[in-house]
């Protein structure tokens, strides 16, 4: 070949490699799965003890249903009452679906030592989760489950396969028509985004 001018190609912007993506994807999928399935014994619903937490007693509607109102009222125990301790009451719902919503701080009702809260759980939810954030004078805090959560499951839930609970008919819910649940298509789509977004930045 003869000499003539040499064109300068200017080297490509670096793309993210395939495995790179495929990480970020398995890690992201796996968050979403995490927090959606709540480490748990399916139907086994899970309370407070009160000998380990500030609570003189509790009751909450078991099992929940849906549509209907979910009511638990955490009695708070004499010496923390007199310490002027507050209380913050949290839930999450968790559906048939495995998706979880964002955990949600509720309105209290506080008569004295009794703390009463409500919600309406929606159709084809699996079950109910619950904590409390006791509050003290001294401005610190502590988490009854710490890290965890209190679990009242519904009158139909979906584990395994198949349906449990009182109001599981067949293959769902009585008086509900919902194809057999699995992992949703949006998060699986909203995680694999986010592991390209993520390696894109790299």
């Amino acid at each position: 070949m003869g000499h003539g001018s040499i064109t300068q190609i200017d080297e490509p912007t670096p793309f993210y490699s395939m495995r790179t993506v495929i990480a970020l994807t398995l890690i992201a999928l796996l968050a979403v799965s995490t927090t959606s399935h709540a480490a748990k014994t399916a139907g086994d619903d899970n309370g407070p003890d009160a000998d380990e937490t500030p609570f003189d007693s509790y009751t909450a509607t078991s099992p929940s249903v849906s549509g209907k109102t979910w009511t638990l009222v955490v009695v708070m125990d004499d010496a923390h009452m007199s310490n002027n301790t507050t209380f913050e009451i949290t839930t999450q719902i968790c559906l048939n679906d495995g998706v979880c919503d964002p955990p949600e701080v509720q309105e209290v009702t506080v008569d004295g030592a009794t703390h009463t809260t409500s919600l309406t759980p929606p159709e084809d939810h699996s079950y109910v989760n619950w904590r409390v954030k006791a509050m003290y004078e001294d401005d610190t805090t502590d988490y009854f489950p710490y890290g965890a959560w209190y679990t009242v499951w519904s009158s139909c839930y979906y584990d395994d396969g198949n349906y449990y609970g009182p109001d599981a008919e067949g293959d769902g819910c009585a008086g509900e028509s919902e194809d057999t649940p699995g992992f949703t298509l949006i998060p699986a789509i909203a995680a694999i985004g986010l592991a390209i977004a993520v390696a894109r930045r790299d």
